[in-house]
């Protein structure tokens, strides 16, 4: 790919048969004239999309992830602060996930998730940094525009799909948790507090109250283009406050999943994690309904080592109009991992089950 001199990128176009055919007019969900492959959004954040993404690149071309922007910490944290643009780190690791399995698409898998670390006894600012933060960062600072930057950087690394901000603003999520104290004195089980920022929230148990600051946030054009395009859309798994719930508590996303035509389906984590300590699996999508009641699901996908409470779990998934399907989806016993090709097929035989 010939990269154009600074001040010259122009935007990538949707077909490059736009430009063979001055009369053809392009699908904007991506779809090429007799291509049948479903049209994926996959929403959420962190190594769950990951997952999600690195399974569905596998089984359609027309795939697209919508990813949260509410992380502070670490890299992603510190350029934030510092330069006052998107957290670039799930957007990395969305378009490392998109990369394939040629030798083009290993070397810049890893290129993107190299992280720089000083020689020891030195301290730089480097540190820690990882280097696709910093060329999605450089594209945004050359270009102007956060969409067009992931689309340049997705070309680069020959993404099989696009990656999209849920906002093109920065968001900062918070939450309420139980049991406030003051040093010296025992907490307060009645009492209440709020926890700002992903990075804490992430670690905290018994998170309610989840929101978005600002709540009015504009959502991405874009993605609320391709939820309303899809064929199906798909909510996590991931982290279940910080990653997933916050699609759903964007105005104009929220309005966009519920009104789209797609299928949506919820996939469920393997293991809770540290904010649902104590859920189970028919509580994670209790919480979903609790922040987006107009939400109405087709498929939950979940695996049956993870379920342990199968009944409850297939009459919260039935109230709200879905069935549960369930796969053998974990790389090993005992892990929270998923193993990409099992989810691949697990989405294959959905896909096939529904068209």
């Amino acid at each position: 790919m010939t990269i154009p001199p600074t001040g010259a990128f122009p935007r990538l176009p949707l077909s490059s048969r736009a430009e063979a055919d001055p009369h053809h007019t392009p699908d904007p969900s991506g779809r090429r004239p007799g291509d049948e492959s479903p049209s994926v959004v996959a929403l959420g954040g962190g190594h769950g999309l990951s997952a999600n993404l690195a399974a569905l690149r596998r089984i359609t071309p027309l795939l697209t992830a919508v990813v949260t922007v509410a992380d502070d910490g670490g890299s992603s944290g510190r350029l934030r602060d510092e330069l006052g643009v998107l957290p670039p780190g799930d957007l990395r690791m969305a378009l490392a996930a998109l990369c394939d399995d040629s030798e083009w698409g290993r070397t810049w898998r890893d290129v993107m998730q190299h992280r720089f670390s000083s020689a020891p006894g030195r301290a730089t600012t480097l540190d820690n940094h990882a280097l696709g933060n910093l060329l999605i960062v450089t594209l945004w600072e050359l270009l102007g525009d956060p969409v067009a930057g992931l689309e340049w950087a997705g070309a680069l690394l020959g993404a099989r799909g696009r990656v999209l901000p849920m906002s093109t603003q920065p968001l900062v999520i918070a939450g309420d948790v139980p049991g406030a104290g003051t040093p010296g004195r025992p907490a307060d089980p009645g009492a209440v507090r709020t926890i700002t920022g992903q990075a804490v929230l992430a670690k905290q148990a018994d998170v309610g109250n989840v929101r978005l600051v600002p709540p009015d946030a504009p959502a991405c054009p874009q993605a609320v283009e391709a939820v309303g395009l899809a064929d199906w859309v798909i909510l996590g798994p991931g982290s279940w406050h910080t990653s997933v719930l916050p699609h759903l508590l964007l105005p104009a996303l929220r309005r966009a999943i519920c009104d789209s035509a797609a299928r949506r389906c919820v996939t469920l984590n393997l293991s809770p994690d540290t904010e649902t300590q104590g859920k189970t699996a028919a509580d994670h999508l209790r919480v979903l309904h609790a922040y987006c009641p107009d939400l109405a699901l087709d498929v939950v996908l979940a695996d049956p080592s993870a379920t342990e409470d199968g009944a409850d779990l297939e009459e919260v998934a039935a109230s709200l109009g879905a069935e549960v399907f369930y796969a053998d989806v974990r790389a090993h016993p005992g892990t929270a991992v998923h193993n990409t090709l099992r989810l691949a097929a697990a989405y294959q035989e959905i896909f096939e089950r529904h068209r």
